[in-house]
């Protein structure tokens, strides 16, 4: 597997590139429309085609190049099924499987931050057939969880953020690296550590928010 995350340091966000270098097939994850050619670009260099570019939810911190960048690479450009946007997509569920050659993404659906958040879980299958990492998008981050009052009806998306984490995401493997879309710096959740990444055991011991969960 090739992966390599974007870092913008100045707005506390993430963007991921990920695929089988053997079979040239990548898809990039919460693209900013500022970057686009450098996702192109390190495609490109590592001889890989962008198939899939998929938003992890509708963002509202940051103009997403989700939609350019399917239409300069032919990729399929996608959101969750729920996402009210006034644009084309391809629609996701709840379990899908993507497949990139050797690696596999598999969608969990995780509303709370907002009704169509989604956590993408990643296996290399040239290493095994288990999930190596999982791209939490705004759901749980470094250190916090993600806001659930940004969209309204914060009491109703508090609910579904608690039973997002406590039934998709703390039943998880706890070995799974987990690679945020946010950390210190973004607006979209309080006390975001400023390393952005962590592992889903670290988490389950020291995220403030997920103590009274299962450990």
């Amino acid at each position: 597997m090739i992966f390599r995350p974007f870092y913008y340091f100045d707005t506390g966000c993430a963007a991921y590139v990920l695929g089988c270098g053997s079979l040239g097939k990548c898809a990039v994850v919460d693209p900013q429309e500022r970057d686009v050619d450098a996702y192109v670009a390190f495609a490109a260099s590592k001889g890989m085609r962008i198939t899939h570019v998929i938003d992890t939810h509708v963002h509202a911190d940051h103009r997403s190049g989700g939609p350019r960048l399917a239409a300069d690479t032919g990729a399929r450009y996608c959101l969750h099924r729920s996402a009210d946007v006034a644009l084309p997509f391809e629609p996701l569920e709840d379990e899908q499987a993507i497949e990139l050659g050797n690696t596999v993404v598999r969608v969990l659906h995780t509303p709370g931050h907002t009704p169509e958040s989604i956590c993408l879980l990643v296996s290399d299958l040239r290493r095994g057939p288990e999930p190596w990492f999982l791209l939490t998008g705004d759901t749980m981050f470094v250190g916090a969880v993600g806001r659930p009052d940004l969209p309204g009806h914060a009491r109703e998306h508090a609910a579904e953020l608690h039973a997002s984490l406590r039934q998709k995401l703390l039943s998880l493997p706890e070995t799974l690296e987990v690679y945020p879309a946010h950390f210190a710096g973004s607006v979209c959740g309080a006390g975001m550590s400023g390393k952005p990444t962590t592992t889903l055991a670290f988490e389950k011991q020291w995220n403030p928010k997920l103590l009274d969960g299962p450990r």
